[in-house]
């Protein structure tokens, strides 16, 4: 069984819905991965049920009509525009935050689930995980797996550790 069998299976359709969400993507202008399957680009993959994006702030709105009209379900929050397929454990999550804005124009392609993607690059989905780790309102839960994959991008890119706050890089030296 490939990977992308797995998930598809595991998620009740959701390597499919993730195709279909690129797709549409692809159509409403620049986009990027910012989340763990970004992070899964450049470290060996470990399990998402997320797709986190961010794309051209003025097309997100047109881009959610898209979905919604396709049959996705559509939440607006504070910070997210969240997109769900029925019956698909896939959770798709756009960011409002207009920080993330500028890493579209360092996307790079990338094959996520066997197709190709736009993904941000290495030193901006490390950024983008740094803002998550150092969030005091985020849940413990979601801040350590932010703390694990920052753990897994310096194992494999020591250099990130200088972007690090003291008290990771400490504790990813003690290793």
């Amino acid at each position: 069984m490939t990977a992308v069998e797995a998930f598809e299976l595991t998620t009740q359709g959701g390597a499919t819905d993730f195709a279909r969400l690129i797709a549409a993507c692809e159509s409403f202008g620049p986009y990027c991965l910012i989340g763990g399957l970004a992070v899964n680009c450049y470290v060996e993959p470990v399990y998402t049920l997320d797709a986190d994006l961010v794309t051209i702030a003025a097309s997100l709105p047109n881009l959610s009509a898209h979905l919604r009209e396709q049959g996705f379900k559509i939440e607006e929050h504070a910070h997210s525009v969240n997109a769900t397929a029925p019956g698909s454990d896939l959770r798709i999550q756009f960011t409002t935050d207009r920080r993330y804005q500028a890493f579209l124009a360092g996307a790079v392609e990338a094959k996520v689930l066997g197709i190709q993607v736009r993904a941000a690059s290495l030193e901006d989905v490390t950024q983008g995980k740094l803002w998550a780790y150092s969030d005091p309102q985020r849940r413990l839960s979601k801040r350590k797996k932010d703390e694990l994959d920052l753990i897994r991008l310096a194992e494999a890119y020591p250099e990130l550790k200088s972007l690090y706050p003291d008290e990771l890089r400490e504790q990813i030296d003690r290793g």
